[in-house]
């Protein structure tokens, strides 16, 4: 653990140093209403600051821009300041190489937000969540390191409270909060973002994360941003004002539109005021603004709620908890159950490029008259533009009758298309995945297309195995659980495979079903695989492919990611041309395939530019082999 005080417990006396004494910040909110300011990075854009550059630095190139943007709160009416902090931590502060400057960059914010505040105004240290997707593998003891190194260098700074916010889910916010009490006595604002229906992304109601929250030292708890005023007042009905709770608000400016390449929030200052009012119905004490809210809007706030006092006694909307949505047994697919007795095989048919796909249901029922287990296919490989793989699914189960695994990447859909895309595919009836990363966008034929990754393999294993148990990646119920297989991949053409192992534990603890390697091109990687992977009792299908030409087994090797083929096998290729040498691909690969059944019953061919008779052969080269052995 990085030392980061003198002092086990850091000091504060919960009043504000500066030249005119305020009430101290928890009294003042046990006997009045508090009016927060607003958005602190809706403001630095507006100015022209690219959202490319750090806004934490700020604090100290551009230290006069931060502290007028704080004046401008006060001016309106701000009675509390969030100080320029969110993303003041050094997991966030390392894109831009500012990790060194945690404590800097905090007390530089703190003793901007005091200067602007004047003695009128209490300053409140902003604390943003660590995980987002691209680092929800942040392993928990950094997560507890670099939370005590921001609010350490915070309480240092001397701020009136630490403001916890837009935390997705409770689980981190209370690793976040078990480090404040180990640190100082400041109080803690802790504020999470719910559904429409009040649901963190790990599942709670926001009455059950509330008290979750106070329990673990929160003395203000609240939801803001991802809503607009009228979402979060329809959240806050269901929670009863008991036991001295103190809830907080800061809405987002409504729903953002997308102008002229800027988002633009629509709510006014007129809607923000009417629904500051309804905020303070539902018991809000503490009311400011969260992203797209101006000086404007915290004014409007501010003079809707002069001279008004806190509400201590409210209807209350019972909470329904929704009924658990009944449990679809699962059915484990065929080829799973076969496996674990007999030589099984899947075989990789590619989409096409193009609108016919006349092919791929030809080779489908080819393929399935050889005896082939299930096919599979893949989710724009490469990142090559093929046609959708879910559609063709679905036509070559209906007119192949063949069972076929969907690959779904997570490059290009966002959360919401991912989510769309299986409930999709449980609709039609697609009900085995194999979950993957995917391959960068940037790389296919298409070099201006963007990769999403809202999502990594990890994440993507646990919202389909969420919805199996009927609950969205928001949180949210839903109306029935889906019954998705899972399958997962491992890359043995590494030159360490020990690295690739640890992925795939972790996939298999976030609850894989079963894995497909890619291929694999030496007959003696067979054992070593099978000496890598046995303590995984899951079924495991080893990836072989028959190779066409030499240039084939040129162009695999040195221009795609994860495939690694011996100068023998490219040589022993080169010898022939044409038909011979796509023979002696299939030759090869029988013999890998040999290699591979004396390990493991799980076999996927990938097939290679649609030549499916290849792999009708190596199915008959597998009959053969197990009729001998028999």
């Amino acid at each position: 653990m990085r030392h980061y005080s003198n002092n086990p417990k850091l000091h504060h006396s919960n009043t504000p140093s500066s030249t005119t004494m305020l009430t101290p910040f928890l009294q003042r909110l046990q006997e009045d209403l508090l009016v927060a300011d607003g958005a602190m990075g809706t403001m630095i854009y507006s100015h022209g600051i690219p959202l490319s550059q750090s806004f934490d630095q700020l604090n100290l190139t551009q230290p006069d821009l931060i502290r007028n943007i704080h004046r401008a709160y006060v001016e309106a009416g701000a009675e509390a300041l969030e100080t320029n902090t969110f993303t003041t931590n050094r997991h966030r502060l390392a894109r831009f190489g500012l990790e060194d400057k945690v404590r800097e960059l905090n007390h530089a914010a703190v003793r901007l937000a005091r200067e602007a505040a004047e003695g009128r105004a209490y300053v409140l240290a902003s604390i943003g969540p660590l995980r987002d997707r691209a680092s929800e593998d942040l392993e928990l003891a950094a997560c507890r390191e670099i939370f005590a190194e921001q609010i350490s260098a915070l309480a240092e700074a001397e701020p009136d409270a630490l403001i916890f916010e837009t935390f997705m889910a409770v689980d981190e916010l209370e690793l976040a909060l078990e480090q404040v009490r180990r640190l100082t006595n400041l109080p803690i604002i802790a504020q999470v973002v719910v559904d429409d229906a009040g649901y963190t992304r790990d599942g709670l109601h926001l009455t059950v994360g509330f008290r979750h929250l106070r329990e673990a030292g929160a003395h203000v708890v609240g939801i803001n941003c991802a809503k607009g005023p009228n979402g979060i007042i329809a959240a806050l009905r269901e929670v009863p004002l008991a036991d001295g709770l103190i809830l907080s608000a800061f809405p987002n400016a409504g729903l953002p539109a997308y102008v002229d390449g800027r988002y633009i929030y629509l709510s006014t200052p007129e809607y923000f005021a009417e629904s500051s009012r309804k905020l303070r119905e539902q018991g809000v004490r503490l009311i400011g603004g969260c992203c797209g809210t101006t000086p404007e809007h915290i004014r409007a706030m501010a003079e809707a709620l002069r001279g008004l006092k806190p509400v201590t006694a409210k209807h209350v909307t019972p909470h329904i908890t929704p009924t658990p949505p009944r449990a679809e047994k699962i059915t484990t697919p065929e080829f799973l159950q076969n496996v674990k007795k007999r030589p099984t095989i899947i075989v990789e048919l590619d989409p096409p490029r193009d609108l016919g796909y006349e092919a791929i249901l030809t080779g489908a029922r080819e393929l399935k008259r050889a005896g082939v287990d299930a096919l599979t296919m893949a989710d724009s490989s490469l990142g090559i533009t093929r046609m959708s793989n879910l559609a063709l699914g679905h036509l070559v189960e209906e007119q192949a009758g063949i069972p076929v695994i969907i690959h779904l990447a997570c490059r290009d859909r966002n959360l919401v298309g991912t989510q769309s895309e299986l409930m999709g595919m449980h609709a039609l009836g697609l009900h085995t995945v194999l979950a993957l990363t995917g391959d960068p966008a940037k790389f296919g034929d298409q070099p201006g297309a963007t990769s999403v990754y809202d999502l990594n393999s990890f994440s993507l294993i646990e919202m389909i195995k969420r919805m199996n148990q009927g609950i969205a990646f928001s949180g949210r119920a839903m109306q029935e659980r889906s019954r998705f297989t899972v399958g997962v991949a491992f890359n043995p053409n590494v030159e360490r495979i020990d690295t690739q192992v640890r992925r795939l534990r972790r996939k298999v603890e976030a609850g894989a079903d079963f894995v497909m390697t890619q291929p694999i091109f030496d007959w003696r990687q067979a054992r070593e695989v099978y000496e890598a992977t046995r303590e995984f009792e899951i079924p495991i299908f080893v990836g072989i492919m028959p190779l066409t030409s030499g240039r084939n087994a040129d162009f695999l090797h040195n221009e795609v990611p994860g495939i690694q083929i011996p100068e023998r096998v490219r040589q022993r290729l080169f010898r022939f041309e044409g038909e011979r040498a796509r023979r002696e691909g299939v030759t090869i690969a029988a013999e890998i395939l040999e290699s591979v059944l004396d390990y493991f019953n799980g076999l996927y061919l990938v097939t290679p530019f649609v030549r499916y008779e290849m792999c009708v052969e190596l199915v008959e080269v597998c009959r053969r082999l197990v009729r001998r052995k028999m």
